[in-house]
């Protein structure tokens, strides 16, 4: 959907702010406030995951009414980013619900246990990739968005370049990161989000999110030179 007209200037840049959203209650109210991409999940005390098929289509209708996005969190559990073949089912199946209700795009991430720590899951990313495709080949859509998550903050800084080349290849769209561990003031990932963002260059987008807010988001947009920022507190919402 067309939303240039409503990007917010800052700097010389269109901002776009995604609004991360537990369900649909504060999503009026985000775009009211400036938002025109929202990221709809539940279950934000665990990091997010799959809305209900109800939350997915209610939402994506009133956004679309309002003239902004929504982007679909495809995950069936907390904890890992680690996924059995079960699980995987459950997303090949949640990702084809809404992309079937309309989503502008779908925000997953997957990983797997290597030596060092976390390494890029691509046998599991590949199967979701070509789900959403044949999802948006049955609906007789257009190809939608993918964002892959802040799984990408498990990977080692070395890991991350080349994950960003395989992403980049399977046509991921953008990547969500807060450039580093979590919890760290986003101020202290300046230096990896500058990183990650020159050697992405143009072929796909590095969205920066976790710890920004209203307070900083312009400081962190003028700082890493961004046009689009994503938190639960980066539109101002009231109390």
């Amino acid at each position: 959907m067309p939303v240039g007209k409503h990007l917010l200037s800052f700097g010389g840049l269109s901002m776009l702010y995604e609004f991360c959203a537990e369900n649909f209650e504060r999503v009026p109210a985000a775009i009211d406030a400036g938002a025109r991409r929202i990221e709809l999940c539940d279950n934000l005390a665990v990091g997010g995951t799959a809305p209900s098929a109800g939350v997915i289509s209610a939402t994506t209708n009133y956004v679309h009414e309002h003239d902004a996005r929504v982007m679909c969190m495809i995950r069936p559990r907390g904890g890992d980013f680690h996924y059995n073949q079960d699980e995987l089912r459950m997303m090949e199946m949640d990702l084809g619900l809404a992309v079937s209700a309309g989503v502008d795009g779908l925000v997953f991430g997957c990983c797997k246990p290597c030596a060092g720590g976390w390494a890029l899951d691509e046998l599991t990313l590949g199967a979701l990739v070509m789900a959403a495709g044949c999802a948006t080949e049955e609906c007789k859509r257009d190809p939608i968005d993918i964002t892959f998550h802040m799984a990408f903050d498990q990977l080692s800084p070395e890991a991350q370049l080349d994950a960003i080349d395989t992403l980049a290849d399977c046509g991921v769209t953008r990547i969500l990161t807060h450039g580093g561990t979590a919890g760290t003031p986003i101020e202290d990932n300046f230096e990896n989000l500058v990183r990650l963002i020159e050697y992405a260059g143009d072929r796909l987008t590095i969205l920066p999110g976790g710890g920004i807010s209203t307070a900083n988001r312009d400081t962190v947009a003028a700082a890493l030179g961004v046009s689009e920022l994503h938190g639960t507190k980066i539109v101002p919402l009231g109390v």
